[in-house]
């Protein structure tokens, strides 16, 4: 048996049941990477060393018969979440040598249940960017197309989990950063509503949107990790003190009674035949399972993109300000004055993508165009809020496509940074109204590549997302397929 082709359920039983250790699940972790992470290049930073010291504290908790469900499970972390004593870099030169003094609540939460840390995964450049491209340091392959991009920005995350170079992993969600890079992958994402997991310890690129979320092997585990990090956290000021259910408690089979909405503006000229494709065999196989869908329309749809691309780019302006070389991170030590230590620091440690978004934001927010432009956007976000809200009157949840197409070509969009934004175009909604959206694989183009079903809920009913999403997995082999690496 390869232990890393496990999932976190089934790795969790036999943990606990004593047939395997923790100890010889993350060297077959580690194995799997030095076999495999030539090729993928998912990880900024491994910390291998620290992992089996970890593998061997909760091999004596299970011992103790106080285990959890993620006891010693190797687990990867976006290096956009702050790890106390292991670098985090945000795929940022400005933070290349950046080691935190404390951990994210979200790792907190995964230390205190014993889960074990194999390293920090490559993304975009403090999360912009779609297609993983954007990182400082290199680039991740999609595992079943080495030429192909994994999706982004949380892609060395959602990489590692589909090349078994994990058991479990977490991400992080603004306009999409889970869900798309899932669905390239044929994993499972989840992008929690916004307020369902503490912030605190993510590194902010846009505060009114980021989440932080599960990536899985399948739905199971998707519920056991949600059941993790999800709570009310006093040191979050956007946390929300809702209650918290057992996710694993919604995995059941049946699907009477739910009522799904297909939006039409999501299924437009211009969507990928084989996308098409495969999200109208998932919404048939899931009405066979007693799901009633009915057309509705989500009108401002349209205006998503724009929306997003004043407020994301305005709010990260204003939380990358704080990157000046003066406190930490990278600093022009050569410069004149302040004035050119600011510019030198800022125009050496920043990418280009990351540039050019400070540059829209500040320019949105700036004298004379804050009204006209971040201003307009956030009206705009308060009618996509309330299509949303129409919507679910009548329907329990929505079905979309997540992305356009299947993975693209790594440098394909590098260039065309409009066409790398309108890649987003389905999943970038929800990220404006709060609620929380998940990817689950639903079928392959014809050349092979993964494809996901976005399936998005009201707030804090992430339990029918679940329940909708496991209905399909267990009607289907998708999930089972594994790339050939």
């Amino acid at each position: 048996m390869d232990l890393y082709r496990l999932t976190i359920h089934e790795a969790s039983k036999l943990l606990k049941r004593r047939e395997i250790s923790s100890v010889e699940l993350t060297s077959a972790v580690f194995d799997r990477i030095e076999e495999v992470e030539n090729k993928i290049s998912a990880y900024l930073t491994l910390v291998k060393d620290r992992a089996m010291a970890e593998a061997e504290t909760a091999d004596n908790v299970i011992g103790r018969g106080e285990s959890k469900p993620l006891t010693g499970i190797p687990m990867a972390i976006k290096d956009l979440l702050c790890t106390e004593g292991i670098r985090t870099t945000c795929g940022s030169k400005i933070l290349a040598e950046f080691v935190p003094t404390y951990s994210s609540t979200v790792v907190k939460k995964l230390k205190d249940a014993h889960a074990v840390i194999v390293g920090k995964t490559n993304l975009d450049e403090f999360g912009m960017g779609s297609s993983n491209e954007h990182s400082a340091f290199m680039l991740t392959h999609n595992p079943w197309d080495l030429t192909r991009i994994p999706g982004g920005s949380s892609g060395g995350s959602a990489a590692a989990a589909a090349a078994d170079e994990c058991i479990g992993a977490v991400g992080t969600d603004t306009g999409g950063s889970i869900r798309q890079p899932c669905s390239h992958c044929g994993v499972v994402g989840l992008k929690p509503t916004y307020g369902r997991v503490s912030r605190f310890g993510l590194v902010a690129f846009a505060s009114s949107l980021d989440q932080v979320g599960p990536i899985t092997k399948d739905v199971t585990d998707c519920a056991l990790l949600m059941n993790e990090i999800c709570g009310y956290d006093s040191v979050d000021s956007t946390s929300v003190p809702h209650p918290v259910p057992d996710y694993t408690e919604t995995l059941r089979s049946g699907l009477n009674g739910i009522v799904a909405g297909i939006p039409k503006e999501y299924h437009v000229e211009g969507l990928d035949q084989d996308v098409s494709q495969a999200i109208g065999n998932a919404i048939k196989a899931l009405e066979g399972l007693g799901l009633t869908c009915k057309d509705v329309s989500l009108p401002h749809t349209e205006y998503a993109v724009a929306t997003y691309y004043l407020i994301a780019p305005a709010e990260a302006s204003s939380n990358l300000a704080r990157y000046d070389g003066v406190k930490y991170g990278l600093r022009d030590a050569a410069s004149g004055d302040l004035m050119d230590m600011y510019r030198n620091t800022r125009s050496k440690g920043f990418g280009p993508e990351v540039q050019r978004r400070i540059i829209i934001g500040t320019y949105a927010l700036s004298a004379g165009y804050y009204e006209a432009y971040y201003g307009k956007a956030s009206q705009v976000r308060t009618l996509i809020m309330q299509d949303f809200k129409k919507a679910f009157e009548t329907c329990d949840v929505l079905l979309t496509p997540v992305a356009p197409s299947p993975a693209f070509k790594l440098g394909e969009k590098l260039d065309d940074p409009l066409s790398m934004y309108l890649s987003d175009i389905f999943t970038l909604p929800a990220s404006l109204a709060g609620i929380p959206g998940l990817s689950v694989p639903c079928g392959f183009s014809r050349e092979g590549l993964p494809i996901g079903l976005q399936i998005l809920g009201k707030h804090f009913d992430e339990e029918k997302l679940i329940r909708v999403a496991y209905n399909l997995e267990q009607a289907t082999d998708h999930h089972s397929r594994k790339p050939k690496l």
